[in-house]
């Protein structure tokens, strides 16, 4: 039995089995589902397929192999896998475990079959590395891409607060005495200070997520009313003229991260203001069972449906608004994912024009999803 027979005839057993391997490498923030990670591989399978079985001369097999082929059959699936993968998080090394997974799962198994065509065997290496090589120039090119726009847009994020720190400590340092200004300068420096501090915090919790690590919890008895309502009086503080509404209802304790919790509200709420237009936004939490629900709502615009799989990831929203001039990081639900998956939750997000935004957190009380009374 040829090679490309033997993989379209055992399609779901060597997908099955990847599928398993590939989960292992998936960074504990990304939340990639197994049909997902099924069907990059069944599009690189199937691609396969169609490469080997088109005909080829030898002075084109010698070029193939050579990586100077002039068809490049495999460039378009290795590309698509390469972003799949990128925006999900994945590092480059898992990429190519990926890769090497596929092709030792694929062998291994037509080797168990008892077939042996190494004309076959050599035309599939051929194909999984045209594939690797695209995967990996595309890997490269936007992660490059993806450093230079982080740099630019941190740059800019850190130049405001610091340029009020500097502008301010000019003018306390001028001979004139008059309390109040001094009061106001004070009061924007600790302000511009503070943000520097969860900026900078920010890239650290980034920085973990990234590297693989799990956000670190400090988990203790918490009501999850109170952190909504602290969360809300310092976000009505800041925006006297929005309508910001908290609705509560059921047992809203658990063993929680309260401060991380605290995080979690502040960056949907934030969200929330920064793309609700003005409207008013809803924080609405709902205790039941083993769990709790959280649901921040806004009536603004809806999400753009190619911004939509990739909401939770960096610079994932702002890169869409870049041509309105809008600059943000855009770490806030990237974070707020990494902690809820931390304590073991859920986040998702459903939008639409006709029912507004919704980001939706779903807590289990504890480790062990025991309800406390």
């Amino acid at each position: 039995m040829s090679l490309s027979v033997f993989i379209q005839n055992h399609h779901e057993e060597i997908i099955r089995e990847f599928a398993v391997f590939a989960k292992t490498l998936m960074p504990p923030a990304a939340a990639m589902s197994e049909p997902e990670l099924r069907d990059h591989a069944e599009e690189i399978l199937t691609a396969i397929g169609h490469d080997m079985g088109t005909a080829q001369t030898v002075d084109e097999q010698t070029k193939k192999s050579q990586g100077l082929g002039t068809a490049k059959a495999m460039a378009a699936s290795g590309r698509l896998h390469a972003d799949n993968r990128i925006q999900h998080g994945f590092a480059v090394g898992a990429v190519l475990a990926e890769f090497r997974a596929l092709r030792a799962t694929v062998l291994r198994l037509y080797e168990l079959s008892g077939a042996s065509d190494l004309t076959e065997v050599r035309r599939f290496n051929e194909s999984v590395d045209e594939a690797l090589n695209a995967s990996m120039t595309r890997f490269a090119a936007q992660s490059d891409l993806f450093r230079d726009q982080f740099i630019g847009i941190l740059s800019h994020d850190l130049r405001n607060p610091l340029g009020a720190i500097t502008t301010g400590a000019a003018l306390l340092a001028l001979p004139e005495d008059d309390p109040q200004r001094r009061a106001r300068v004070a009061a924007t420096i600790t302000s511009s200070a503070q943000r520097m501090e969860r900026l900078i915090g920010d890239l650290l919790d980034l920085t973990q997520a990234k590297l693989g690590g799990a956000i670190p919890l400090t988990r203790r008895r918490t009501h999850l009313q109170q952190v909504c309502e602290d969360v809300m009086r310092e976000t009505r503080t800041a925006h006297r003229d929005l309508v910001l509404r908290l609705e509560t209802s059921g047992n809203l304790v658990g063993d929680w991260d309260a401060d991380r919790l605290s995080q979690v509200v502040s960056n949907l709420v934030g969200n929330a203001i920064q793309h609700g237009e003005g409207t008013p936004i809803t924080l609405a939490a709902h205790g039941e069972g083993d769990g709790v629900t959280l649901a921040v709502h806004n009536s603004g615009a809806p999400i753009p449906p190619e911004v939509m799989p990739l909401i939770f990831e960096p610079l994932a929203r702002g890169q869409a608004e870049n041509a309105t001039g809008s600059h943000s990081i855009g770490l806030g639900l990237f974070i707020a994912r990494a902690i809820v998956s931390a304590h073991g939750g859920e986040i998702e997000v459903t939008s639409s024009r006709e029912l507004g935004t919704t980001f939706k957190v779903v807590l289990p009380r504890s480790d062990s999803s025991t309800s406390r009374r």
